[in-house]
């Protein structure tokens, strides 16, 4: 921390940095593009990049949220995201989603994503409680898409992926776009009102978390083929892919126990197992990624047998934790988590660039910046949901969450 500046702990200083992060995130939209771009460490919109479908919509989500809060000019700018969804992003010919698009608006990526599609879903859910004009039938758009393509009954669980015209699917199947179904279901189950959402993200849940990853004494797999068997070595020689890295991917165990607490929240009746699964994640990401190679903060994977592989510190990883240290402290009331909730928050403050704004996306193990899974800043979703999750009532999603809160308008 510099300059005075209160620490992310209290509820002061995330209202403070909520206000930075969202001043920060309208340099992502320029004038005229086609949906919201990629910035570079400095903030400034990196051309190379194109205009990519999970960033356009993930910030969708943050201006609908920061319109929820009644943020100054918040509305015009998720209505240019749900806009830029609804038209420049579609495919108009087959249905759903490009998943990348160059800067004049040519699909780069002509790939229909789960992943993408969960942040669709997601973004359309948030605009339309917020009100934005065009989301109601954008989320009743992406939900039929998702129904018809991407959920798999039988396996109870989402495909990956299809080629444009949805005719041939990918034989793989990941966890990171399962849990974002999770996420994208809950938040559309508490806008629509529709419980077969909110079941779907129970079966997801109940498979991946557990089923395979208590089997696997909490070390989730993130990659399968398209049987849903393990795929232990997918990756092996990129383990420090973005998407799809090698091996454990310690933030997941704590994304994933949070967004099983989510599901507790919006089940009249919910299984004990989900806070038993939520509280186990969370005990095994501390104890394999937390300092795992002598140095502060959770690295972002390990191997099989809990070993180091990539030890660079992500932005959504620390923040993670801390979101999910400070529900699990708040549902158990037990004091060791809530020791943990405090301790964490101190390993997020580095990771605030108070030069340049937003926050750096990956330090080394000393906190120097580094590049080797992300570089620049994409977007201000994880950092966004951290600021404001801890001082909500804890519901569903965090746009029902803010409904129902007191925060106030970010400044």
């Amino acid at each position: 921390m510099t300059g005075g500046a209160q620490p992310l702990a209290t509820a002061a200083g995330r209202t403070a940095e909520l206000g930075r992060l969202l001043e920060f995130a309208q340099r992502s939209a320029v004038p005229g593009a086609p949906g919201f771009a990629y910035l570079d460490v400095r903030g400034e919109p990196d051309p190379t990049q194109g205009y990519q479908l999970w960033i356009t919509a993930r910030m969708t989500h943050v201006f609908g949220l920061a319109h929820l809060l009644g943020r100054p000019d918040a509305a015009d700018l998720a209505r240019s995201g749900v806009d830029a969804l609804a038209e420049a992003f579609h495919d108009a010919e087959h249905g759903g989603w490009y998943g990348h698009l160059g800067t004049a608006g040519a699909p780069v990526d002509e790939r229909k994503a789960m992943y993408d599609h969960a942040f669709v879903v997601l973004a359309s859910s948030t605009a339309h409680l917020a009100g934005v004009p065009g989301a109601e039938p954008l989320l009743a758009q992406a939900l039929e898409v998702v129904d018809q393509h991407f959920w798999d009954d039988d396996a109870g669980s989402c495909r990956e992926s299809w080629d444009r015209a949805w005719t041939q699917t990918e034989d793989y199947r990941g966890t990171n776009s399962a849990m974002h179904g999770v996420e994208a279901f809950l938040a559309a189950g508490a806008v629509t009102g529709e419980a077969r959402w909110t079941q779907r993200a129970l079966r997801i849940a109940e498979r991946i978390v557990h089923r395979v990853a208590a089997e696997r004494d909490w070390r989730l797999p993130e990659h399968f083929d398209s049987q849903w068997r393990v795929r232990t070595e997918y990756n092996a020689g990129s383990p420090a892919d973005p998407f799809r890295p090698y091996g454990v991917t310690v933030g997941h165990l704590l994304e994933w126990a949070r967004l099983l607490l989510h599901l507790e929240s919006a089940l009249h009746e919910p299984p004990q197992w989900l806070l038993h699964d939520a509280t186990a994640l969370f005990a095994t990401a501390v104890q394999i990624g937390w300092e795992a190679d002598g140095f502060p903060g959770f690295l972002y994977t390990v191997d099989w047998e809990d070993a180091p592989v990539v030890v660079e510190r992500m932005h959504w990883v620390a923040i993670e934790a801390v979101m999910t240290g400070e529900v699990i402290a708040q549902r158990t009331g037990r004091d060791e988590h809530a020791a943990w909730a405090q301790r964490l928050w101190r390993a997020v403050e580095p990771f605030v660039d108070r030069a340049h704004g937003g926050w750096h996306h990956e330090l080394d193990p000393l906190g120097h910046v580094t590049s080797t899974v992300w570089h620049g800043k994409p977007d201000a979703y994880h950092a966004v949901q951290g600021m404001l999750l801890p001082d909500l009532p804890f519901t569903p999603s965090l746009a029902t969450s803010v409904m129902a809160g007191t925060v106030g308008p970010a400044s």
